[in-house]
Protein backbone atom coordinates (compact mmCIF):
# COMPACT_ATOMS: atom_id res chain seq x y z
CA UNK A 1 0.00 0.00 0.00
CA UNK A 2 1.43 3.50 -0.87
CA UNK A 3 2.54 5.97 1.44
CA UNK A 4 3.37 9.72 0.90
CA UNK A 5 5.67 11.30 3.73
CA UNK A 6 5.61 14.14 2.22
CA UNK A 7 1.92 15.15 1.08
CA UNK A 8 -1.53 13.68 1.78
CA UNK A 9 -2.50 11.17 -1.09
CA UNK A 10 -6.33 11.42 -2.29
CA UNK A 11 -8.40 8.73 -2.63
CA UNK A 12 -12.49 7.80 -3.12
CA UNK A 13 -14.37 4.58 -1.85
CA UNK A 14 -14.97 3.32 -4.82
CA UNK A 15 -18.29 3.66 -7.01
CA UNK A 16 -18.64 6.79 -9.26
CA UNK A 17 -21.72 8.08 -11.23
CA UNK A 18 -22.06 5.66 -13.77
CA UNK A 19 -24.01 6.49 -17.83
CA UNK A 20 -27.93 6.82 -17.81
CA UNK A 21 -27.63 4.36 -20.41
CA UNK A 22 -25.52 2.04 -18.73
CA UNK A 23 -27.96 2.48 -15.81
CA UNK A 24 -30.86 1.56 -17.65
CA UNK A 25 -29.27 -1.40 -18.93
CA UNK A 26 -28.60 -2.31 -15.53
CA UNK A 27 -32.01 -1.54 -13.97
CA UNK A 28 -33.70 -3.44 -17.01
CA UNK A 29 -31.75 -6.72 -16.37
CA UNK A 30 -32.51 -6.30 -12.53
CA UNK A 31 -35.93 -6.36 -13.26
CA UNK A 32 -35.51 -9.72 -15.51
CA UNK A 33 -36.31 -8.28 -18.65
CA UNK A 34 -34.24 -9.30 -21.92
CA UNK A 35 -30.85 -7.52 -22.09
CA UNK A 36 -28.06 -7.85 -24.71
CA UNK A 37 -25.17 -9.32 -22.64
CA UNK A 38 -22.29 -7.55 -25.27
CA UNK A 39 -24.52 -4.51 -24.68
CA UNK A 40 -23.82 -4.04 -21.16
CA UNK A 41 -20.57 -5.17 -21.95
CA UNK A 42 -19.25 -2.88 -24.29
CA UNK A 43 -21.29 0.68 -22.64
CA UNK A 44 -19.28 -0.82 -18.87
CA UNK A 45 -16.43 -0.99 -20.76
CA UNK A 46 -16.88 2.08 -22.56
CA UNK A 47 -17.90 4.07 -19.17
CA UNK A 48 -14.68 2.67 -17.49
CA UNK A 49 -12.40 4.05 -19.68
CA UNK A 50 -13.97 7.24 -19.59
CA UNK A 51 -14.12 7.06 -15.64
CA UNK A 52 -10.76 6.44 -15.56
CA UNK A 53 -9.61 9.62 -17.42
CA UNK A 54 -12.27 11.99 -15.22
CA UNK A 55 -10.48 10.52 -11.91
CA UNK A 56 -6.97 11.62 -12.57
CA UNK A 57 -8.27 14.71 -14.28
CA UNK A 58 -9.58 15.70 -10.71
CA UNK A 59 -6.44 15.19 -9.18
CA UNK A 60 -6.70 11.64 -7.59
CA UNK A 61 -3.91 9.68 -6.90
CA UNK A 62 -5.27 6.32 -5.88
CA UNK A 63 -8.62 5.45 -7.83
CA UNK A 64 -9.60 2.57 -9.41
CA UNK A 65 -12.60 1.38 -12.53
CA UNK A 66 -15.54 3.27 -10.54
CA UNK A 67 -17.85 -0.10 -10.38
CA UNK A 68 -18.30 0.72 -13.91
CA UNK A 69 -18.54 -2.98 -15.20
CA UNK A 70 -21.10 -4.04 -11.94
CA UNK A 71 -24.32 -3.13 -11.35
CA UNK A 72 -24.00 -2.11 -7.37
CA UNK A 73 -21.33 -2.94 -4.83
CA UNK A 74 -22.36 -6.37 -4.03
CA UNK A 75 -25.38 -7.19 -5.83
CA UNK A 76 -22.72 -8.46 -8.87
CA UNK A 77 -22.07 -11.31 -6.87
CA UNK A 78 -25.20 -13.02 -8.46
CA UNK A 79 -24.19 -13.08 -11.86
CA UNK A 80 -20.53 -14.51 -10.18
CA UNK A 81 -21.89 -16.88 -7.90
CA UNK A 82 -24.28 -19.96 -7.92
CA UNK A 83 -27.31 -20.43 -5.74
CA UNK A 84 -29.49 -17.36 -6.16
CA UNK A 85 -33.16 -17.12 -7.05
CA UNK A 86 -36.27 -15.05 -6.49
CA UNK A 87 -36.02 -12.04 -4.67
CA UNK A 88 -37.25 -10.14 -1.11
CA UNK A 89 -37.84 -7.14 0.15
CA UNK A 90 -34.89 -5.91 2.48
CA UNK A 91 -36.06 -5.10 6.35
CA UNK A 92 -36.57 -1.14 6.00
CA UNK A 93 -33.96 1.23 7.90
CA UNK A 94 -34.90 1.80 11.52
CA UNK A 95 -33.67 5.69 11.44
CA UNK A 96 -36.40 5.97 8.34
CA UNK A 97 -39.37 4.78 9.75
CA UNK A 98 -38.96 7.01 12.73
CA UNK A 99 -39.67 9.77 10.45
CA UNK A 100 -42.88 8.96 8.13
CA UNK A 101 -43.01 12.28 6.69
CA UNK A 102 -39.07 12.12 5.49
CA UNK A 103 -39.51 8.18 4.50
CA UNK A 104 -43.04 9.56 2.53
CA UNK A 105 -40.67 12.03 1.28
CA UNK A 106 -37.88 9.48 0.22
CA UNK A 107 -40.08 6.77 -1.36
CA UNK A 108 -41.48 9.37 -3.80
CA UNK A 109 -37.74 10.41 -4.72
CA UNK A 110 -36.82 6.72 -5.38
CA UNK A 111 -40.15 5.40 -7.45
CA UNK A 112 -39.24 8.37 -10.29
CA UNK A 113 -35.73 6.97 -10.54
CA UNK A 114 -34.15 4.66 -12.66
CA UNK A 115 -32.10 2.58 -10.66
CA UNK A 116 -31.06 -0.73 -9.64
CA UNK A 117 -32.33 -1.47 -5.68
CA UNK A 118 -30.42 -2.76 -3.00
CA UNK A 119 -33.63 -3.28 -0.81
CA UNK A 120 -34.82 -5.70 -3.30
CA UNK A 121 -32.14 -8.73 -3.68
CA UNK A 122 -32.02 -12.75 -4.48
CA UNK A 123 -32.50 -14.96 -1.92
CA UNK A 124 -30.06 -17.73 -1.54
CA UNK A 125 -32.11 -20.84 -2.55
CA UNK A 126 -28.98 -23.55 -3.26
CA UNK A 127 -25.70 -24.24 -2.38
CA UNK A 128 -22.96 -21.47 -3.03
CA UNK A 129 -20.22 -21.88 -5.32
CA UNK A 130 -18.06 -18.80 -7.50
CA UNK A 131 -18.81 -19.35 -11.21
CA UNK A 132 -17.24 -16.12 -12.30
CA UNK A 133 -13.62 -16.11 -12.06
CA UNK A 134 -12.63 -15.14 -15.92
CA UNK A 135 -15.04 -12.47 -15.27
CA UNK A 136 -13.56 -11.05 -12.17
CA UNK A 137 -10.19 -11.44 -13.99
CA UNK A 138 -11.47 -10.01 -17.31
CA UNK A 139 -12.65 -6.98 -14.72
CA UNK A 140 -9.00 -6.77 -13.21
CA UNK A 141 -7.44 -6.54 -17.02
CA UNK A 142 -9.59 -4.35 -18.61
CA UNK A 143 -8.66 -2.10 -15.89
CA UNK A 144 -4.73 -2.73 -16.06
CA UNK A 145 -4.98 -2.51 -19.60
CA UNK A 146 -6.55 0.93 -19.99
CA UNK A 147 -3.77 1.80 -17.18
CA UNK A 148 -1.04 0.26 -18.92
CA UNK A 149 -2.27 2.26 -22.46
CA UNK A 150 -1.91 5.72 -20.71
CA UNK A 151 1.68 4.18 -19.38
CA UNK A 152 2.46 4.27 -23.18
CA UNK A 153 1.20 7.03 -24.50
CA UNK A 154 2.79 8.89 -21.74
CA UNK A 155 0.05 10.29 -19.73
CA UNK A 156 -0.59 10.55 -16.29
CA UNK A 157 -1.95 7.58 -13.99
CA UNK A 158 -2.86 6.73 -10.70
CA UNK A 159 -0.01 6.62 -7.80
CA UNK A 160 -2.10 3.58 -7.07
CA UNK A 161 -5.00 0.79 -8.56
CA UNK A 162 -7.89 -0.25 -6.43
CA UNK A 163 -10.51 -2.67 -7.03
CA UNK A 164 -13.53 -3.41 -4.68
CA UNK A 165 -15.13 -6.32 -3.18
CA UNK A 166 -18.06 -7.04 -0.85
CA UNK A 167 -17.60 -8.56 2.51
CA UNK A 168 -19.12 -11.72 3.28
CA UNK A 169 -21.45 -10.05 5.83
CA UNK A 170 -23.25 -7.91 3.06
CA UNK A 171 -24.38 -10.42 0.90
CA UNK A 172 -25.83 -12.98 3.73
CA UNK A 173 -27.96 -9.58 5.70
CA UNK A 174 -28.86 -8.49 2.49
CA UNK A 175 -29.03 -11.79 0.90
CA UNK A 176 -32.04 -14.09 2.57
CA UNK A 177 -30.84 -17.41 3.32
CA UNK A 178 -33.51 -20.00 2.38
CA UNK A 179 -30.98 -22.80 1.81
CA UNK A 180 -28.55 -23.05 4.73
CA UNK A 181 -29.24 -24.48 8.25
CA UNK A 182 -27.77 -22.32 9.91
CA UNK A 183 -26.32 -18.17 9.15
CA UNK A 184 -23.16 -19.84 10.15
CA UNK A 185 -22.91 -22.16 7.55
CA UNK A 186 -24.09 -19.56 4.93
CA UNK A 187 -21.51 -16.72 5.85
CA UNK A 188 -18.71 -19.68 5.56
CA UNK A 189 -20.00 -20.67 2.01
CA UNK A 190 -19.97 -17.00 1.25
CA UNK A 191 -16.28 -16.25 2.83
CA UNK A 192 -14.87 -19.17 0.39
CA UNK A 193 -16.56 -17.71 -2.52
CA UNK A 194 -15.29 -14.23 -2.24
CA UNK A 195 -11.97 -15.56 -1.35
CA UNK A 196 -11.51 -16.42 -5.00
CA UNK A 197 -12.74 -12.73 -5.89
CA UNK A 198 -10.34 -11.32 -3.28
CA UNK A 199 -6.86 -13.31 -4.49
CA UNK A 200 -8.66 -12.13 -8.34
CA UNK A 201 -8.07 -8.31 -7.43
CA UNK A 202 -4.64 -9.26 -5.21
CA UNK A 203 -3.17 -11.46 -7.64
CA UNK A 204 -3.81 -8.81 -10.48
CA UNK A 205 -1.41 -7.05 -8.35
CA UNK A 206 -4.56 -4.24 -7.47
CA UNK A 207 -4.63 -2.85 -4.05
CA UNK A 208 -8.00 -4.73 -2.86
CA UNK A 209 -10.81 -2.77 -1.47
CA UNK A 210 -13.13 -4.63 0.79
CA UNK A 211 -17.18 -3.24 1.24
CA UNK A 212 -18.11 -3.86 4.52
CA UNK A 213 -21.24 -1.29 5.32
CA UNK A 214 -22.56 -4.83 7.27
CA UNK A 215 -20.35 -3.79 10.00
CA UNK A 216 -21.89 -0.72 11.30
CA UNK A 217 -25.23 -0.75 8.93
CA UNK A 218 -26.80 -3.39 9.97
CA UNK A 219 -27.18 -2.39 13.59
CA UNK A 220 -30.14 -0.76 12.35
CA UNK A 221 -31.37 -2.82 9.82
CA UNK A 222 -31.04 -6.65 10.07
CA UNK A 223 -30.62 -6.49 13.79
CA UNK A 224 -32.54 -3.10 14.94
CA UNK A 225 -34.85 -5.02 17.10
CA UNK A 226 -31.97 -7.63 18.51
CA UNK A 227 -29.80 -6.75 21.85
CA UNK A 228 -26.43 -5.17 20.43
CA UNK A 229 -24.68 -8.27 21.62
CA UNK A 230 -26.14 -10.28 18.50
CA UNK A 231 -24.87 -7.33 16.28
CA UNK A 232 -21.86 -7.77 18.09
CA UNK A 233 -21.35 -11.25 17.44
CA UNK A 234 -22.34 -10.86 13.73
CA UNK A 235 -19.10 -8.97 13.25
CA UNK A 236 -16.98 -10.62 15.58
CA UNK A 237 -17.78 -13.57 13.39
CA UNK A 238 -17.93 -11.40 9.79
CA UNK A 239 -14.44 -10.32 10.80
CA UNK A 240 -13.28 -13.65 11.55
CA UNK A 241 -14.63 -15.04 7.74
CA UNK A 242 -12.88 -12.14 6.16
CA UNK A 243 -9.81 -12.96 7.93
CA UNK A 244 -9.89 -16.58 7.01
CA UNK A 245 -10.12 -15.37 3.39
CA UNK A 246 -7.82 -13.11 3.12
CA UNK A 247 -4.76 -15.72 4.28
CA UNK A 248 -3.32 -16.00 1.31
CA UNK A 249 -3.42 -11.58 0.73
CA UNK A 250 -0.51 -9.74 2.35
CA UNK A 251 -1.70 -7.37 5.09
CA UNK A 252 -0.44 -4.74 3.33
CA UNK A 253 -2.12 -5.06 0.34
CA UNK A 254 -5.82 -4.58 1.37
CA UNK A 255 -8.14 -1.82 3.38
CA UNK A 256 -11.69 -2.10 4.33
CA UNK A 257 -14.39 0.48 4.39
CA UNK A 258 -16.79 0.68 6.84
CA UNK A 259 -20.05 2.44 6.82
CA UNK A 260 -23.76 3.33 8.26
CA UNK A 261 -25.37 3.47 4.87
CA UNK A 262 -24.66 5.68 2.12
CA UNK A 263 -28.03 7.54 2.23
CA UNK A 264 -29.09 11.04 3.10
CA UNK A 265 -31.23 10.40 6.33
CA UNK A 266 -31.49 10.44 10.17
CA UNK A 267 -29.30 8.18 11.28
CA UNK A 268 -30.40 8.41 14.49
CA UNK A 269 -30.30 4.91 15.54
CA UNK A 270 -26.31 4.76 14.32
CA UNK A 271 -24.55 2.02 15.90
CA UNK A 272 -21.36 4.26 17.78
CA UNK A 273 -17.64 3.57 16.06
CA UNK A 274 -16.33 3.41 19.83
CA UNK A 275 -18.81 0.24 20.11
CA UNK A 276 -17.62 -1.53 16.99
CA UNK A 277 -13.75 -0.07 16.79
CA UNK A 278 -12.52 -2.80 18.48
CA UNK A 279 -13.58 -5.48 16.51
CA UNK A 280 -13.38 -3.89 13.27
CA UNK A 281 -9.77 -3.04 14.24
CA UNK A 282 -8.93 -6.99 14.19
CA UNK A 283 -9.69 -7.56 10.27
CA UNK A 284 -5.92 -8.02 9.04
CA UNK A 285 -5.97 -4.97 7.12
CA UNK A 286 -3.54 -2.69 6.31
CA UNK A 287 -6.20 0.81 5.85
CA UNK A 288 -9.42 1.70 7.82
CA UNK A 289 -11.66 3.54 5.22
CA UNK A 290 -13.64 5.77 7.65
CA UNK A 291 -16.63 8.21 7.06
CA UNK A 292 -16.19 11.28 9.19
CA UNK A 293 -17.63 14.29 6.92
CA UNK A 294 -20.99 13.69 7.49
CA UNK A 295 -22.88 15.68 10.47
CA UNK A 296 -23.70 12.07 12.56
CA UNK A 297 -20.18 10.68 13.05
CA UNK A 298 -17.60 13.60 12.32
CA UNK A 299 -16.68 13.55 15.88
CA UNK A 300 -16.00 10.08 16.18
CA UNK A 301 -12.30 10.90 14.81
CA UNK A 302 -11.59 10.95 18.42
CA UNK A 303 -12.07 7.35 18.73
CA UNK A 304 -8.71 6.87 16.88
CA UNK A 305 -7.29 8.58 19.87
CA UNK A 306 -4.18 5.90 21.64
CA UNK A 307 -4.15 2.39 20.35
CA UNK A 308 -7.52 2.14 18.98
CA UNK A 309 -5.88 0.50 15.62
CA UNK A 310 -2.44 -1.02 15.12
CA UNK A 311 0.57 1.29 14.77
CA UNK A 312 1.06 -0.26 11.01
CA UNK A 313 -2.42 0.66 9.93
CA UNK A 314 -3.18 3.56 8.09
CA UNK A 315 -6.62 5.92 8.12
CA UNK A 316 -8.57 6.87 4.47
CA UNK A 317 -10.15 9.51 6.30
CA UNK A 318 -13.84 10.47 4.39
CA UNK A 319 -13.44 14.40 4.19
CA UNK A 320 -16.38 14.42 1.69
CA UNK A 321 -19.83 13.72 2.07
CA UNK A 322 -21.31 11.17 -0.49
CA UNK A 323 -24.90 12.11 0.11
CA UNK A 324 -25.04 16.25 -0.41
CA UNK A 325 -24.81 17.94 -3.28
CA UNK A 326 -22.64 20.98 -1.54
CA UNK A 327 -19.09 20.96 -2.89
CA UNK A 328 -17.10 21.21 0.53
CA UNK A 329 -14.35 24.31 0.75
CA UNK A 330 -11.04 23.04 0.42
CA UNK A 331 -9.95 24.67 3.72
CA UNK A 332 -12.97 22.98 5.49
CA UNK A 333 -11.49 19.67 4.09
CA UNK A 334 -7.82 20.56 4.72
CA UNK A 335 -8.73 21.21 8.89
CA UNK A 336 -10.81 17.65 8.50
CA UNK A 337 -7.59 16.19 7.35
CA UNK A 338 -5.89 18.05 9.91
CA UNK A 339 -7.95 16.75 13.33
CA UNK A 340 -7.47 12.89 12.18
CA UNK A 341 -3.37 13.80 11.34
CA UNK A 342 -3.31 15.38 15.12
CA UNK A 343 -5.05 12.14 16.50
CA UNK A 344 -3.15 9.62 14.94
CA UNK A 345 -0.06 11.53 15.71
CA UNK A 346 1.66 10.98 11.96
CA UNK A 347 0.50 12.45 9.12
CA UNK A 348 2.05 9.82 6.64
CA UNK A 349 -0.83 7.45 8.05
CA UNK A 350 -3.59 9.89 7.15
CA UNK A 351 -5.16 9.91 3.74
CA UNK A 352 -8.07 11.78 2.16
CA UNK A 353 -10.69 10.07 0.48
CA UNK A 354 -14.65 10.27 0.93
CA UNK A 355 -17.21 9.39 3.16
CA UNK A 356 -18.54 6.32 0.72
CA UNK A 357 -19.20 6.06 -3.16
CA UNK A 358 -20.93 8.15 -5.22
CA UNK A 359 -23.12 5.20 -7.25
CA UNK A 360 -22.78 2.46 -4.89
CA UNK A 361 -25.64 0.59 -7.17
CA UNK A 362 -26.61 2.17 -10.72
CA UNK A 363 -28.51 4.91 -10.54
CA UNK A 364 -28.58 5.51 -6.53
CA UNK A 365 -26.37 7.88 -6.65
CA UNK A 366 -27.81 11.64 -5.54
CA UNK A 367 -25.19 13.46 -5.91
CA UNK A 368 -25.29 15.15 -9.25
CA UNK A 369 -22.32 14.19 -12.01
CA UNK A 370 -20.75 17.35 -12.52
CA UNK A 371 -20.95 17.91 -8.21
CA UNK A 372 -19.16 14.83 -7.92
CA UNK A 373 -16.26 15.80 -10.21
CA UNK A 374 -16.32 19.57 -8.51
CA UNK A 375 -16.30 17.34 -5.03
CA UNK A 376 -13.20 15.23 -5.88
CA UNK A 377 -11.48 18.74 -7.33
CA UNK A 378 -11.90 20.27 -4.09
CA UNK A 379 -10.64 17.30 -2.24
CA UNK A 380 -7.45 17.75 -4.06
CA UNK A 381 -6.90 21.26 -3.06
CA UNK A 382 -8.10 20.49 0.33
CA UNK A 383 -5.44 17.32 0.33
CA UNK A 384 -2.61 19.74 -0.98
CA UNK A 385 -3.68 22.67 1.86
CA UNK A 386 -3.54 20.20 4.35
CA UNK A 387 -0.36 18.41 3.11
CA UNK A 388 1.90 22.20 3.42
CA UNK A 389 0.85 22.24 6.69
CA UNK A 390 1.44 19.07 7.88
CA UNK A 391 4.72 18.27 6.30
Amino acid sequence: MQRSNDRILTTHTGSLPRPPALTKLYAMRSRGEAVDASEIERAGHASMLEIVSRQIEAGIDIGNNGEQQREGFFLHVRHRMTGFGGSWKRWPRADVEGYPVFKRMLEQQSAVREMVSNFAPPKVIGDINYIGAAEAVRECTDFRAVLEARKRDGRRGFVEAFLTAPSPGIVVAAIKNEHYDTEDAYLAAVGRALQVEYEAIANQGFLLQLDCPDLALEHHISFQDRPIRDFLSFVERVVATINDALRNIPRDKVRMHVCWGNYEGPHDRDVALETILPLIARMNVGALVLPFANPRHAHEVRCLQGKAIADDQVVVAGVIDSTTNFVEHPEVIAERIERVAKTLGDPARVMAGTDCGFDTSAGAGRVAEDVVWAKLAALKEGARLASDRLF
